[in-house]
């Protein structure tokens, strides 16, 4: 089905490294169905059928008809929006057809062949349905797809998009529609469904945890290869007993820690380990075949500190909304992606906390690869009713699930500056959610901190998130210096107007300056915005020097969190130009980044 030449052998895991939309569960057999697609604009809405659909126009998915890419560059209210598109399935050869879609924003509802076959509600999580009944040998198949995404709707998550007619503020043009890759997978009457990794630097071993799915028989075995390069880790085979397949695979203890870290990842040392998965019938015959990936790391907190694989780790991140010029929240192709996460760790930085936004599973593919932390945060709806709370904790959820395995996640954070719970000092309401899901997100991923409301207001926290604008360098090293008044200071602080920690908080928690900077340089004439400004790349640079040095200085911080990674819009704040050409000189923001200006 996937037509690909032979893989590159320097490349880590083959079929994930050459563009397989879901990573840590590759197969040959599939079929990308991006491309050009019939497309129609409902602008009044109705609940119509596909066959009354007037089919007028054309678009390129996964690209967002809001963008230039999509060919169709449409801005301000978008109706239903509805995709066509025709193409001939691969042979069945006795298995089953699945259609994956990646992300569709907002609402969707989906006909193979003319058949109802579901639909799906959540603008950033996958979903799939199983199209073999609709399928006949040899024949065209369509798929046509109604997304429904009401602009006004404040209620439902949408992260940075605006709800007034134009971007205003720190809010960007709206994402309709299919913005993630759609396409078409055969798998075998008997296949391998998930795999969800962890790893134990105590018990020194990797949990391996796969769900299989359909005509399940007597007597299946799961075979399970983990190699790191040349060298062989682990070959077992387990005997299959109902659905799922739990496991903890051994690895040699070499016991001393020198060796241990030859088999450890982090930024500095990204290694990967390779998986191959084998669903074997009673003759000892493949029916599955798999490729994933995995790694042994731990993250975690003890007293103030961040802890990467058990020692003290500090963070130097920076804030990655996830846009570009021409494409949105859609990035151009894998490239774009792999090119964002090089650049990050060139300008020194050895994280990202991605902001307001769920990304592409290709982007943690290349931070996996290449070594960049992220933290993960789920886009704020910004109104608390029961609707709001239903859509956000449905859609964490499968967040949580399709990235649990991702080594290069080490944070959670399911809300930011109290969007959408605005009133945590006197609603209990509000106060009580967070705490929820908190305690939700570190019921489903004990191993990860959680960071409950990162900004201020933190009401149950694994670190404590501080987002503080000041300009002045001085101001800010003498309002987070490590004194014995400092916790009087930070109780009487309000950067944005807001507590810092509200009463009761525990204070022996990591603290993260997790936004400043912000400084708009741009060349625009138009009005962009930034929380100070500079007007050339020199200034910014000297600005960002001085900056950076005080918040070496600052021992108080577990790590920071620039903001931000590339101009966005009509925000100019960016280290990067929208294009991805830097303000000033790489080697001089990795010097000031890593505080090499300072020593």
């Amino acid at each position: 089905m996937n037509h690909r030449d032979s893989p590159d052998a320097s490349e880590p895991h083959s079929s994930s490294a050459h563009g397989y939309p879901r990573p840590q569960l590759a197969r040959l057999s599939w079929i990308s169905l991006n491309g050009m697609w019939d497309f129609a604009e409902d602008t009044a809405n109705a609940w119509m059928a596909p066959a009354d659909v007037d089919w007028r126009e054309r678009i390129l998915v996964p690209f967002s008809p809001e963008t230039r890419a999509s060919g169709l560059d449409r801005r301000g209210y978008l109706g239903n929006c509805w995709y066509r598109r025709t193409f001939v399935p691969p042979p069945l050869a006795g298995g089953r057809l699945w259609l994956h879609f990646g992300a569709v924003d907002h609402i969707a509802t989906v006909w193979i062949g003319g058949i109802l076959v579901g639909g799906h509600t959540g603008g950033y999580t996958p979903f799939r349905f199983d199209v073999t009944r609709c399928v006949r040998e040899g024949e065209p198949l369509t798929i046509i797809v109604c997304a429904r995404d009401d602009p006004h709707d404040l209620a439902k998550p949408r992260g940075k998009q605006d709800w007034q007619l134009e971007p205003h503020s720190i809010w960007y043009p709206r994402t309709t529609g299919i913005w993630q890759t759609v396409w078409i997978e055969r798998v075998p009457a008997t296949w391998i469904d998930s795999i969800r990794w962890e790893s134990s630097l105590v018990e020194w071993n990797i949990g391996c945890d796969v769900a299989l799915a359909g005509a399940l028989g007597a007597a299946l075995r799961l075979r399970v290869r983990l190699s790191l390069g040349d060298r062989l880790l682990a070959d077992d085979t387990y005997l299959a007993i109902g659905t799922e397949i739990v496991r903890r695979i051994s690895l040699a203890d070499p016991g001393i820690d020198d060796s241990r870290n030859e088999l450890l990842w982090s930024p500095e040392q990204p290694r990967l380990i390779t998986a191959t998965l084998e669903l074997l019938d009673t003759d000892g015959h493949s029916i599955d075949r798999v490729e994933s990936y995995t790694a042994v790391r731990s993250v975690g907190v003890a007293g103030d500190r961040f802890l990467l694989n058990g020692r003290p780790y500090q963070l130097r991140l920076v804030l990655d909304q996830g846009y570009w010029p021409d494409t949105g929240s859609s990035p151009p192709g894998d490239d774009a992606l792999r090119k964002d996460v090089e650049l990050a760790r060139t300008m020194g930085f050895n994280g990202v906390r991605k902001h307001q936004k769920i990304e592409d599973p290709r982007y943690l593919y290349w931070a996996d690869v290449l070594g960049l932390l992220v933290w993960e945060e789920m886009p704020s709806a910004y109104r608390f009713t029961t609707d709001s709370i239903e859509y956000l904790v449905r859609e964490w959820l499968d967040v949580v699930r399709r990235d649990f395995s991702h080594p290069c996640i080490v944070a959670w954070v399911p809300f930011n500056e109290s969007w959408g719970v605005p009133n945590l000092p006197d609603n209990p309401a509000h106060r009580d959610y967070v705490r929820a899901l908190y305690h939700l997100t570190r019921t489903l991923d004990p191993q990860r901190p959680v960071v409950g409301n990162d900004g201020w207001e933190s009401v149950t926290t694994d670190m404590v998130g501080i987002h503080d604008y000041d300009a002045n360098p001085v101001r800010l090293a003498e309002r987070y210096y490590l004194d014995e008044r400092l916790a009087t200071r930070l109780k009487s602080e309000r950067p944005g107007g807001r507590k810092l920690v509200l009463d009761g908080h525990p204070p022996d928690l990591p603290l993260i300056l997790s936004e400043f900077g912000g400084i708009a340089c741009s060349e625009s004439d138009t009005w962009t915005w930034g929380y100070s400004r500079c007007e050339t790349g020199d200034e910014l640079r000297e600005r960002y020097e001085r900056l950076l040095d005080a918040v070496h200085s600052l021992r108080v911080f577990s790590g920071f969190c620039y903001t931000q990674f590339a101009d966005t819009y009509q925000e100019a704040n960016g280290l990067l130009k929208d294009d991805r050409t830097p303000k000033f000189p790489l080697h001089l923001i990795a010097r000031a980044t890593l505080g090499v200006s300072r020593r």
